[in-house]
């Protein structure tokens, strides 16, 4: 059988040379690249044609899931798994919706990831089965209209900044996770709060709770 070309991608080198040595161990594997941020796994991309590209979320200089449409450009033939922390259904969403091929909870990795990555060698799509339960069951409540906690056209950065000033996060500890200015993220504060109307911190914290980003 043909060895599947993989390239991991994740900021941290100890989580990829964990799943290297995983799936190393697995002979119809081979691992071809590997990339700590966003722009590396691009130039790593003009210079090898990977099967899969195992890509984490939260990455600097290029985040996971807006580097899909340039992966696209670049590989069109190529499958992308998400393997992340991130257990938020937003998250998942804005993921399938970028193209992605299938997404796996780093805690289910040693269980599923072969599973995960057969399903999207086969062309299937692959989600953690645990978040594919609670995708499903929330997706009932709002047919049967239990939901009331709409979240706006909020965008996935939005939501994020959003989550973090709930958790008392300062302007430049935001920043300095997201790898962006203090201007940055007091621009996306001022914009979340004119789309959810409200004029006050604590009335940003008051929205997280009640619609669960905590």
């Amino acid at each position: 059988m043909k060895r599947y070309r993989v390239i991991l991608a994740d900021d941290h080198a100890l989580v990829r040379r964990g799943l290297k040595m995983i799936l190393e161990d697995h002979g119809h594997v081979e691992i071809v690249g590997e990339a700590g941020d966003g722009l590396e796994l691009l130039s790593a991309l003009n210079r090898v044609e990977p099967d899969l590209i195992m890509l984490d979320v939260s990455m600097p200089n290029l985040r996971g899931i807006e580097a899909i449409p340039e992966i696209r450009h670049l590989q069109p033939g190529a499958k992308i798994l998400i393997l992340t922390m991130h257990k938020e259904e937003e998250y998942l969403y804005q993921a399938i919706s970028a193209g992605c091929d299938g997404y796996l909870l780093k805690e289910d990795a040693e269980r599923e990831l072969f599973a995960a990555i057969e399903n999207i060698r086969e062309g299937k799509i692959y989600i953690s089965p645990a978040l594919a339960e609670q995708s499903m069951r929330n997706w009932a409540r709002l047919r049967r209209g239990e939901d009331d906690a709409p979240r706006g056209d909020l965008t996935l950065r939005q939501r994020e900044i959003l989550k973090m000033i709930a958790e008392g996060k300062s302007n430049k500890e935001i920043g300095d996770l997201l790898c962006i200015s203090v201007r940055t993220v007091e621009r996306h504060r001022a914009n979340i709060m004119d789309k959810l109307n409200v004029r006050k911190t604590a009335e940003l914290v008051q929205y997280a709770l009640r619609h669960h980003y905590l």
